[in-house]
């Protein structure tokens, strides 16, 4: 439908934390005149789970903030006012969508329970005659571009990846282009504090493996860092299972999970690297994990909220259990396991772990303790910085023997251990820290 041009839309910002290669941000400022935007600090997300923990931790709270003060300001470059809040979207929206007679709403699609439930609810709100525009924002390779339907979408990852390689190009990245001032904005609305979220403020530990801002300018800044200053990517492939440090992975998995940065960005600055530096295995493989992280999306959309379940997406039946005193010693660094407590006190002290970390202990969770791995994915969406749902749960089924692995493996954690850390330096870093 063509949208007119003499109105006023508004971007609801939700993952797409950026302005640099946003679809939905592009596609709204083309069909308007003039836009506002707004992001909503939902209390939702910063209640109890089912499980007791809190949905959003402070590590990902005070991320988050940083990345909507910047985007603040990025939108004010293109003449564009974001208002934020911190109550319900359906609570806070209705008034804004009529204060300024919007007609249009632009906002990236998802396709996960709770953020469906929030969009059907603001829906509720409203007169009939506004019009949602969903757009796909957060894949490297488009839903449109992949040359299969949903239903087709392979078991096994290796599959998924060679068809993408062979049949599917990842688009360009959009402009930016500015929108008309909008004269009579008056926008009293204030970006929350760490307190008005409930949390107490706090110093990154002096041993973060990610000690970065939220943010698009620091996630363009890390990859110009990572890519061009050090060439660093040359070397990802050989680095990439690394435990110390800041300059072993990308990092950028933090960035991308709440869309400060877009896959396609990091992609044609890797197309960028490899003609003005060189093409190898490392600049290959960044470029394969972003397809991995491709894949759990497409895996999403094709089970929909099956990810969420004990029996997983494969539909397979163990004798999970719920032992509170486990779950605790695993939380809290207290299992028989050096290298498994070594990685939680470093997830409980920074918010960051590894992605070799992350295998471990959760196959040890689900594996070795038998716990029913959904607790163990909740405490990982709690505490992660970079905690994206379609990965998140996608990895905890695919360790857990209901998900994507079809070799259904369990990790040796003492040979993982002698592997990745066999001098036991990351082990010595984090088991002297007291939790308490």
């Amino acid at each position: 439908m063509q949208k007119k041009q003499n109105n006023t839309s508004l971007v609801w910002f939700r993952n797409d934390l950026r302005v640099k290669d946003n679809n939905v941000l592009n596609q709204a400022i083309t069909e308007s005149k003039h836009i506002i935007a707004a992001y909503c600090f939902d209390p939702r997300q910063f209640e109890n789970d089912e499980f007791g923990f809190k949905k959003t931790e402070k590590y990902r709270a005070k991320f988050l903030i940083e990345t909507v003060q910047n985007l603040k300001v990025n939108l004010k470059k293109l003449n564009i006012e974001l208002y934020v809040f911190t109550e319900w979207p359906e609570e806070c929206l209705p008034q804004l969508i009529s204060e300024y007679k919007i007609e249009n709403i632009y906002l990236q699609k998802e396709w996960t329970l709770e953020e469906e439930t929030v969009l059907e609810n603001l829906k509720k709100t409203l007169p009939d005659n506004i019009i949602f525009n969903t757009i796909y924002n957060q894949f490297l390779y488009h839903p449109n571009d992949i040359g299969m339907s949903l239903s087709d979408i392979p078991k096994v990852f290796t599959n998924f990846r060679k068809h993408l390689e062979k049949h599917s190009k990842v688009r360009a990245s959009n402009s930016i282009c500015k929108s008309e001032s909008f004269p009579n904005s008056h926008n009293k609305t204030n970006i929350p504090t760490l307190q008005d979220l409930g949390f107490e403020d706090f110093e990154i530990h002096p041993n973060a493996a990610f000690p970065f801002k939220g943010g698009e300018d620091e996630a363009l800044k890390r990859l110009n860092h990572y890519f061009f200053e050090t060439k660093r990517l040359g070397f990802y492939k050989k680095t990439r299972n690394g435990l110390v440090g800041i300059d072993y992975s990308s990092k950028f998995s933090t960035w991308l999970a709440n869309g400060s940065i877009s896959a396609k960005t990091i992609y044609w600055h890797v197309k960028e690297f490899e003609k003005v530096h060189f093409k190898n295995q490392s600049t290959y493989w960044l470029i394969f994990e972003l397809i991995w992280r491709d894949y759990f999306k497409y895996i999403a959309l094709k089970h929909k909220n099956a990810i969420f379940k004990i029996d997983g997406i494969l539909k397979k039946n163990y004798d999970w259990h719920n032992n509170e005193i486990e779950v605790e010693q695993w939380i809290n660094g207290k299992t028989a396991s050096a290298f498994v407590n070594a990685n939680m006190i470093e997830l409980k002290k920074t918010g960051w772990m590894s992605n070799r970390g992350r295998q471990n202990v959760a196959s040890y969770f689900s594996k070795e303790l038998k716990l029913d791995w959904r607790i163990g994915a909740a405490y990982f969406e709690s505490m992660l910085i970079d905690y994206d749902v379609h990965s998140n749960y996608g990895n905890w089924m695919y360790v857990s023997g209901i998900g994507n692995d079809p070799r259904d493996r369990k990790f040796n954690v003492q040979l993982q251990a002698e592997r990745y850390d066999a001098n036991g330096k990351f082990q010595n870093l984090w088991l002297q820290e007291t939790l308490f």
